[in-house]
């Protein structure tokens, strides 16, 4: 629920107040902290709605699809990484992971289930605002048709990406992709052969070729690879091209080219959604 008149908050001019109020849900389960988020991002000129619980959180989605979410990894019903994925696909929105966890490999984990980006507890506000502008705008600049996409379906050998039920198929089999493979993977298979170079890529996915972005497209491209290779073998590649970015080619005869390495990480980022 959202509070009415937060006490103020001296932001020091570091962001102008927002056109338009951007709504964002904070799941937060430790009252104090969500207090203080609140307060802070209200001050700042942001519409802010609470949830305590994974189940709150679902219900908030469901009823005022939200701007963005700050979204907590320990929660008292559910592991935080989990609902990072499903949160992500009820609403095509910027998730930003807050937490204190202690566990090491959690950020990497929220990159590959969805999340757009990581602050750890405890952090500085000024940081908090800056990464919430940030993907606020991103979405915006997205959302506004500075990535427009293919008008038809695309195909790629036995891979079909049909916009109109933003769905991706290969042969019969339907692969389950989060918005940003989604996005990945259309923008690629527009191009197919040529080399879209990693600043194309963050600016046409995330709306901001923000040099930031790289690990993100690093991990959410190693999770759309093992996705496309463990739905057939004739499934289309996408190939690293050092120092460039990445292309996607039509699947070979033989098994798909797959880092060992990778395969391991998303079998264990998988591992948690089972």
């Amino acid at each position: 629920m959202a509070r009415s008149t937060p006490p103020p908050f001296a932001h020091d001019g570091v962001s102008d107040l927002p056109l338009r109020r951007a709504s964002i849900l904070l799941v937060e389960d430790d009252a104090a902290i969500a207090y203080m988020m609140t307060d802070v991002l209200e001050s700042t000129g942001y519409q802010v709605r609470e949830a305590a619980t994974g189940g709150a959180a679902r219900v908030q989605v469901e009823q005022h699809k939200p701007d963005l979410i700050i979204l907590d990894l320990i929660l008292p019903d559910e592991d935080g990484l989990v609902l990072c994925s499903v949160l992500k696909n009820m609403a095509n929105v910027p998730v930003l992971i807050c937490s204190g966890t202690q566990r090491r490999r959690d950020a990497f984990l929220s990159l590959k289930l969805g999340a757009d980006d990581f602050i750890a507890k405890p952090f500085d506000v000024y940081d908090l605002l800056a990464r919430v502008e940030v993907l606020l705008r991103r979405a915006a600049q997205r959302n506004a048709g500075e990535t427009p996409a293919p008008r038809g379906p695309i195909r790629i050998g036995d891979l079909l990406i049909d916009h109109a039920v933003h769905q991706v198929t290969l042969g019969v089999s339907v692969l389950q992709l989060t918005p940003t493979e989604y996005r990945l993977l259309t923008v690629l298979a527009a191009r197919p052969e040529q080399v879209v170079p990693r600043d194309s890529l963050a600016k046409l996915v995330w709306g901001d070729p923000d040099t930031g972005t790289s690990r993100t497209i690093d991990v959410h491209i190693g999770r759309l690879r093992v996705k496309l290779s463990q739905a057939g073998r004739t499934a289309p590649q996408i190939i690293s091209v050092r120092g460039f970015g990445y292309k996607i080619v039509s699947g070979a005869a033989g098994p798909p080219l797959m880092q060992p390495e990778a395969t391991e990480e998303i079998q264990l980022a998988d591992g948690l959604l089972s």
